[in-house]
């Protein structure tokens, strides 16, 4: 890695290298940050910058395409491409090139070229092309491509059963599909949930008309004009009218290795976000911070936000500083939350509580480490949810009474119990996960004028993430508009 002790962000040509949700929100930043810099954005997508994480909900059927679309930087200076890939860097004259024969030269460029969906070596699978009846989950074009095999489907097969595969069969069962999901470990979702928590999953899902084969994996792929068949390992062939292949995601770093930068599984940045040349920065899902790829949109939205203090000469100081994860699966009939090291197993010092209630499809696990939270799992109807996420997010200690956590109630008159109205919440209380939007910041944006939750949104980013705090958000608007005195922290402290 490079010595030097800053980001170079001398001069204002930045060229930002993909036009996917970390692309969009650096050129968001920057341009709220530096009104006359230059800022190109190259995008090898066709479309307008889209919520990667809605997807989902576009293949469930309950948004269109105008739905999954993110607001764009725009104003004078700003030059939006899509449908231009990059295809070399010349770092010693500091220009890109693109697809199209152009020659783009930039003070800072900046790597946002996400992840590719990885296609298993599969007897009957060409990686490079698949047969129309198989499909990958990750892009727009890829839910398209989906969308166009399940009209007048009847079945599915899904292969993989992480996040991804399951927000895939579930969208598609809610299309009145059935299907099946294969997975080659003993449970689902094995990054996040332990075993019992993934049995609970499997059951729920069996109730939304998804199926679950576990610990078998797939040999084979025989796709016809008519149908695809999926060859197990134990020997069971099954049939359907389309496979999703949601295998993981590599990060995408041909142009970066190909520019000679420092790459091991993802493009290696400092905490600065500076890869081996200090012209160049990276973020995203392409980006590797202390040896870790991190795949989700949280981070790379912070990512952002850091990048743009230093390139626009804010904060100099500001440094990347990862946050333990969030994972959040909501999906119709679905509700999971997982955190922290709650997958791991048992451990000396660590005080492990959990509850089970599978034919409710609920389930509850905590990890204790000294009075604080270091891992939960929260699966299914849990009024206890918000405040786990809460105290995690926080690293406040856990209340005596562990049970308020698990059951989101107590018995003990004397407990804590979980934060329920919006005035009890502390305005450090993070609300929306995605964009790191804590309730004070919806207070004070209530305070500047804004009295619907379109105006939050546009003063806030809050819910443009994975949209499961839309719910908490419109409660804390309620609860600003129902209060007579102007000043909602009167009436914090009379309630």
């Amino acid at each position: 890695m490079t010595t030097e002790e800053t980001v170079d962000g001398s001069g204002n040509r930045f060229v930002i290298v993909g036009h996917g949700m970390a692309g969009a929100r650096l050129a968001a930043e920057l341009a709220a940050r530096l009104g006359d810099a230059k800022i190109t954005i190259l995008g090898a997508e066709l479309h307008r910058a889209y919520n990667r994480i809605m997807l989902s909900s576009l293949l469930a059927g309950k948004v269109d395409e105008a739905g999954v679309e993110l607001a764009e930087a725009a104003g004078h200076g700003i030059d939006v491409r899509p449908g231009v890939a990059v295809t070399a860097v010349d770092r010693a004259n500091r220009t890109v090139t693109t697809g199209q024969g152009d020659l783009i030269g930039y003070d800072h460029l900046v790597l946002a070229t996400g992840g590719q969906a990885l296609v298993p070596p599969l007897s009957g699978l060409d990686r490079e092309r698949l047969p129309d009846r198989v499909a990958v989950f990750r892009t727009l074009d890829d839910c398209r491509r989906i969308l166009a095999a399940a009209a007048g489907a009847r079945r599915a097969l899904v292969l993989g059963g992480g996040l991804l595969g399951l927000e895939a069969a579930r969208g598609l069962a809610a299309r009145g599909l059935d299907v099946h999901v294969v997975h080659p470990v003993g449970h689902l979702m094995e990054r996040q949930l332990d075993p019992t928590a993934g049995a609970v999953l499997a059951r729920t899902l069996g109730g939304l008309g998804v199926t679950t084969h576990l610990d078998v994996a797939a040999t084979a792929v025989d796709a016809q004009p008519d149908g695809v068949a999926l060859t197990l390992s134990d020997g069971r062939v099954l049939d359907a009218d389309l496979l999703v292949l949601s295998c993981g995601v590599r990060p995408d770093t041909a142009l970066a290795r190909a520019a000679g930068l420092a790459v091991d599984r993802g493009v290696v940045v400092d905490d600065r976000l500076r890869t081996s040349d200090r012209h160049i920065s990276a973020i995203g899902d392409c980006a590797q911070h202390a040896g870790t790829v991190t795949g989700l949109v949280a981070p790379a939205w912070e990512q952002a936000r850091v990048l743009a203090q230093l390139l626009a000469g804010h904060d100099p100081r500001a440094r990347y500083r990862p946050q333990p994860p969030v994972t959040r699966l909501k999906a119709a009939g679905i509700d999971l939350a997982a955190m922290g090291d709650a997958a791991a197993g048992p451990a000396p010092d660590v005080e492990e509580l959990s509850f089970s209630d599978p034919v409710r499809g609920t389930y509850a696990r905590l990890r204790i480490v000294g009075e604080r939270l270091t891992g939960a799992i929260m699966l299914g109807d849990n009024p206890a949810v918000g405040t786990v996420i809460q105290i995690f997010d926080r690293g406040t200690p856990v209340p005596l009474d562990r049970r308020t956590l698990l059951l989101g109630r107590s018995r003990d008159a004397g407990a804590p119990a979980p934060v329920e109205s919006p005035a009890l919440m502390p305005d450090a209380a993070t609300v929306c996960q995605c964009n790191t939007v804590r309730k004070g910041a919806l207070v004070a944006c209530w305070r500047a004028g804004a009295r619907s939750l379109p105006e939050m949104v546009a003063a806030t980013r809050a819910t443009t993430g994975c949209g499961s705090c839309r719910d908490a958000v419109e409660g804390i608007l309620g609860w600003l508009s129902s209060i007579d005195t102007p000043d909602p922290v009167e009436a914090e402290v009379a309630a």
